[in-house]
């Protein structure tokens, strides 16, 4: 079972929580999970605990409680997207957020890995350019990657994108393609969200999952993109 922990920021000691699932049997590594806007969420903790039963220490950082402490009680609450959104504008995936992250990775022993989702996918894109101690990297559905396509990734990093997905429409794939060709950008039969119940989708949530615990069996650690 999980439990909520703290972690504090090198960069000045700001104490945040975080969600840890511990391994029951025989630890693979360590896994950071960053969430979409709607924060450290019922589904996010039990996605956490899946993880760990496959054998990876997972931990989700709580990355807007510079603005608002807690975990959220539900996965998703319309009458709170527009604060919600608010807070990822706010940190616009800067640098208290990369620092949150960073502290996460430095709390597990390596190898580490690091996957987001929406908001946290793009959370995870910076993260395989910029964190330090990452074996690999797994981005779902992250949104504002277009924005940051001079960034590449240190560590294997894979893809996984919706072909409806409204909110990453072909153009915006194609640009990722030609700006880091060598990189598995993988198309799922889905919408945006396509992991979580607000726009689940059962083959695509279970072949990116099948996906991603391949790229973390085969890197212990790795260097560019593969």
């Amino acid at each position: 079972m999980g439990e909520t922990v703290q972690l504090t920021s090198a960069k000045d000691g700001f104490a945040f929580d975080a969600w840890r699932a511990p391994t029951a049997d025989a630890r693979r590594g360590g896994l950071v999970v960053c969430h979409a806007i709607w924060g450290v969420t019922p589904h996010l903790r039990e996605l956490a605990e899946g993880y760990a039963e496959a054998g990876y220490e997972t931990l989700l950082p709580s990355l807007f409680d510079r603005l608002q402490r807690g975990f959220a009680e539900r996965d998703t609450d319309p009458a709170l997207q527009s604060r919600q959104m608010g807070f990822g504008e706010a940190t616009r995936w800067g640098a208290d957020v990369l620092d949150a992250v960073q502290a996460a990775i430095d709390a597990l022993a390596p190898p580490v890995f690091v996957m987001g989702f929406c908001y946290g996918g793009t959370v995870a894109w910076l993260a395989s350019a910029r964190c330090m101690g990452v074996s690999a990297v797994s981005s779902f559905y992250g949104g504002q990657i277009p924005d940051y396509l001079d960034e590449t990734p240190r560590v294997p990093t894979i893809l996984h994108l919706g072909k409806t997905d409204a909110l990453i429409p072909p153009a915006s794939v194609e640009a990722i393609r030609a700006a880091h060709p060598d990189m598995p950008v993988h198309m799922y039969e889905a919408g945006h969200a396509f992991v979580a119940p607000n726009g689940f989708h059962g083959d695509s949530a279970n072949l990116s999952r099948l996906r991603t615990l391949q790229l973390f069996a085969r890197t212990g650690s790795g260097r560019g993109e593969v």
